[in-house]
């Protein structure tokens, strides 16, 4: 039994010197994101058009990871998307609600880039007019998804305004420290 416990315990050790090992060597901190960060940032976005609005992105040592908000007024025509990073996003809704639909084929994609946008470029973005072979699911207020990378994903009704934060752990690095 010694014998085991002492194998064992001589795993659990090795492993955690290639964890300790693995640390970043710069030296990392918490950020903070506060609501008055969120109003400060949705009162830029415009009134007539979706916006996807960065607030900070944090270096989380072999991760960056994105926060940003998404001001998507009623009248502004949500695209079927996907991006072709391994970028996920995590949707939390602040105001309003609809009906997502995630998984399934984009119908009709294109390379095309969102004017007003930052974020999207930096993802390879693929949009389309439609999702076929989607699951639908109805989000409100309060409610989150999680998307992973390369997951099509398409709001098709939305009940009226929304805003929802968007948390993005990015791999790759391919969003810029903020």
């Amino acid at each position: 039994m010694r014998t085991v416990f002492g194998m064992a315990l001589g795993a659990v050790l090795a492993l955690l010197s290639i964890r300790i090992g693995a640390q970043p060597k710069i030296p990392l901190s918490a950020v903070d994101v506060r609501v008055a960060d969120i109003q400060r940032v949705l009162k830029t976005a415009r009134a007539d058009a979706a916006d996807d609005l960065p607030i900070r992105v944090a270096n989380a040592g072999d991760y960056n990871v994105g926060v940003y908000v998404v001001n998507r007024p009623k009248i502004a025509e949500p695209p079927a998307i996907y991006h072709e990073t391994r970028v996920t996003e995590v949707y939390y809704m602040l105001e309003g609600g609809g009906t997502l639909v995630t998984g399934g084929t984009v119908v009709g994609p294109v390379v095309r880039e969102a004017p007003g946008t930052t974020i999207l470029p930096m993802l390879n973005n693929m949009r389309g007019t439609a999702i076929t072979g989607g699951v639908s699911r109805r989000l409100s207020k309060g409610d989150l998804v999680v998307i992973p990378g390369w997951v099509p994903h398409w709001w098709s009704e939305t009940d009226g305004d929304m805003s929802y934060l968007v948390i993005r752990p990015d791999p790759d690095k391919i969003l810029p420290i903020k």
